[in-house]
Formats: C-alpha cells, sequence, structure tokens
C-alpha cells in the first residue's frame, strides 16, 4: 500500500525537477536587415562649377555732343534698336555753317593771293637770267609765292574742320545696339566745356557674363592637371551654361573668352568672362544670373545617388556591404553634384556596394542582406518594391530611362 502511494509522488517530482533543468527556448534570431546597393565605378565626368555672374553688354557706347551748342531734337525712340551712324540727336547747326562760309571764303582769299604771288614768282624767274631782276627781287617773289602756299594749305585745313564741326552737329550711334534714355532735354546747351552724354548705346547680341573663381580652387585644378586626375578645356573650349533668375535654362550655350592673368587682390579671385549668343534679347546687362561652367573633364570618379551619402560633425560618410556581409563605414570626398548624384572623388574603391536605400536600418559592424537599388525604391520606401531586378552597381540615371 505505502509503495503504491510513493510511486506517483515520485513520478511527480521528477517531472518537476525535469522541466526546471530544461528552461525556455532562446527565441529566434533576426535576419539582417536588407538595403538596396550600387556599385561603385570609377568614371569620367565634366569638370563643372557652379557660380554666380552678371551679365553685361558686348559693347557699350557713350553718346556725347562733341560741339557745343543748343540741342534741337531727339530723333530715334527710347530703348529701340539703332544701327550704326543712325542719326540720334542734332544740335543746332547754324553757328557752324556760319563758321565754315566764313573759312571757305577765307580759302579763296588765301588762294588769290597765292595766285598773285605765283605769277610774279614766275615773271621774276623768267626776267633774272637776262639780268632785269636783281636776285634780291627773286628771293623776296619766291618767298611770297611759298608764304601764300602755306596760307592756302592753313585756310584748306580750316574749311575742313568746320565741314567736321558741322558734321558733329548731327550726333550718330558710333554702334549697332539698343539707344537708351535721353539724358538731356530739347533745348539745353549742351558740350560747352565737355562732352555732354546724351543717351548710351548697348550691343546686345551677343553679351558677357563676368564670374570669379577663387585662385585657391583654381591652384587645385591646375594641381589636379599635373597628377592626371583632371584634363582642363583649351579657352576656347570651355563652356558655360545659364541659368535665369526665374529658375528657367537658358537655351544658348557660351563660351569663355577671357580669363585674367592676376588675382583680384580685394576678392582673392580671378576674373573670368564668356560670351553668350542673345538674338531674342532675353538676358539683358546688369542681370543675376547661375551658371554652369565646364571647365574640363575630371577622370576616375564615382557618381552616387543623393541618398547614399550621409553628413554628420565628421564629414561625410557612405555605408557599404563588405564581402563579409557586413557593414562598412567610409568618409568620402564630395565634389559637386552632376545631375541627381554626388561627386566623390575619394573615399571609395571600386567594386564597393554602397548602400543606397535601407541606410537607416544598416550599422556599421552589423551584417546586412545587400540587393541591387532601383530608383523607384526611394519612392517605395523599401530596397526593391514595385520594380524588377538589376544588376548591382548599374548607374541609376541608366535604369531610370528605361
Amino acid at each position: 500500500m505505502k509503495t503504491s502511494t510513493l510511486r506517483p509522488v515520485a513520478l511527480c517530482l521528477g517531472l518537476a525537477l525535469l522541466a526546471a533543468c530544461g528552461g525556455k527556448a532562446p527565441p529566434p534570431q533576426a535576419p539582417p536587415p536588407e538595403v538596396g546597393v550600387v556599385e561603385a565605378k570609377p568614371q569620367t565626368v565634366p569638370l563643372s562649377r557652379s557660380l554666380v555672374g552678371r551679365l553685361s553688354s558686348f559693347r557699350t557706347a557713350d553718346v556725347r555732343a562733341r560741339v557745343a551748342g543748343v540741342l534741337l531734337k531727339r530723333t530715334y525712340v527710347e530703348g529701340s534698336d539703332v544701327h550704326q551712324g543712325d542719326t540720334l540727336f542734332i544740335i543746332d547747326p547754324a553757328p557752324y555753317e556760319a563758321e565754315l562760309a566764313a573759312a571757305k571764303a577765307a580759302l579763296a582769299q588765301a588762294q588769290a593771293s597765292y595766285a598773285n604771288a605765283h605769277v610774279n614768282a614766275e615773271r621774276a624767274r623768267q626776267l633774272a637770267p637776262k639780268g632785269y631782276v636783281s636776285q634780291s627781287d627773286l628771293d623776296n617773289a619766291e618767298a611770297t609765292e611759298r608764304s601764300t602756299a602755306a596760307t592756302v594749305e592753313q585756310m584748306r585745313a580750316n574749311v575742313q574742320s568746320a565741314q567736321i564741326n558741322l558734321g558733329y552737329t548731327h550726333v550718330t550711334s558710333p554702334i549697332d545696339g539698343r539707344a537708351g534714355e535721353q539724358q538731356v532735354t530739347e533745348g539745353a546747351l549742351v558740350g560747352q566745356g565737355e562732352a555732354t552724354l546724351l543717351t548710351r548705346v548697348d550691343q546686345l547680341d551677343p553679351v558677357y557674363v563676368n564670374f570669379t573663381l577663387s585662385a585657391t580652387e583654381l591652384e587645385q585644378m591646375r594641381s589636379a592637371a599635373r597628377e592626371g586626375n583632371v584634363t582642363l578645356a583649351n579657352p576656347d573650349q570651355a563652356t558655360v551654361k545659364v541659368l535665369l533668375p526665374t529658375g528657367k535654362p537658358y537655351p544658348q550655350p557660351g563660351v569663355i573668352d577671357f580669363s585674367d592673368l592676376t588675382v583680384n587682390p580685394a576678392t582673392g579671385a580671378v576674373n573670368l568672362r564668356a560670351k553668350v549668343a542673345n538674338p531674342d534679347r532675353v538676358l539683358l546687362p546688369g542681370m543675376y544670373v547661375t551658371l554652369q561652367a565646364d571647365l574640363g573633364q575630371r577622370h576616375g570618379v564615382y557618381l552616387l545617388p543623393q541618398p547614399a551619402v550621409q553628413r554628420d560633425p565628421g564629414g561625410a560618410y557612405v555605408l557599404t556591404v563588405g564581402g563579409d556581409g557586413k557593414v562598412v563605414r567610409k568618409d568620402v570626398d564630395l565634389g559637386d553634384t552632376h545631375g541627381n548624384d554626388w561627386i566623390v572623388m575619394g573615399g571609395l574603391n571600386a567594386g564597393d556596394q554602397v548602400i543606397v536605400s535601407g541606410v537607416q536600418k544598416a550599422k556599421p559592424g552589423n551584417p546586412a542582406k545587400a540587393t541591387p537599388w532601383q530608383p523607384d525604391a526611394k519612392a517605395q520606401g523599401t530596397p526593391n518594391a514595385g520594380a524588377p531586378q538589376q544588376p548591382a552597381g548599374q548607374n541609376p540615371a541608366a535604369a531610370s530611362s528605361r
């Protein structure tokens, strides 16, 4: 009886001890996060700089009164296009017409005096060999002839000067361009002691874009060119693309046609200038514009989608998936942007699997599952949602063009 009672109790105690020794089963380990990656491939891209420039006229001519007088009339429409030689203003010509008439009369008188002196000199030259005229009289006659001839030349020059001054009463445009606002009204006395400014004419096709490049940056580019990392464009091949103040790109490209030989001590920069065609007069002098200057080519750089590049107090960096499947942080040297991509100039190696999507889930030192990144993944919120697979490292621009 006692034996049969003790057996169930021993069995229960054994089961309780077995449960206590076994403990709970460990929870299943979470799979590594899935991230979208692109393969880093060295490329050659344009060496471009985003700069701010100011437009100026190709040529600007000040139209001034070159003779004194009363301004009678303006003969052009302000703000209209004019051609070289077009009359813009008329200054009272009456005083200069009188001066021209007086100069012509003086010339006629001098010519008459010369004619008489020449006849007397010829007669003296014929009679002197026969002894009818002394040598002294011959010398005097020839001297008078020469003096009156010089007076004729002087009077002829006075006539020419009077004609020029009379011509200046019709103030003409020195160049083709657009005439500006009238600076002096009719009835004003102009040109009295100074060449009074009447208006300006600006040639607007083409126009200049003036901008600067820091001397430090210019030396860095030249140093990179010496090392073979950069190929600088020839002066006549460096181009610019203008962005209007409205944000709209201007369709006509420009060509850099001038680079200063000295550094501006006030700014520490070098002055440059580009010439841009302006057939429709869209670009106006004085406008500030943003421009993209293509100064050559940069070799051996990497293009990465913008979401791949992160920043912290230590600088710019990217996360990569190493060969062991773990996340590795790499600090990078950033350049400008190229389209929608960052230009990475250093810090990467060819073949690196750079994380573009799922960056927030990737931690350096932890494993991650790398899958080819799709450009639409950013909008979908997952590395591969709603898009077909593509080989790792395919250029996002190429994938988006499909």
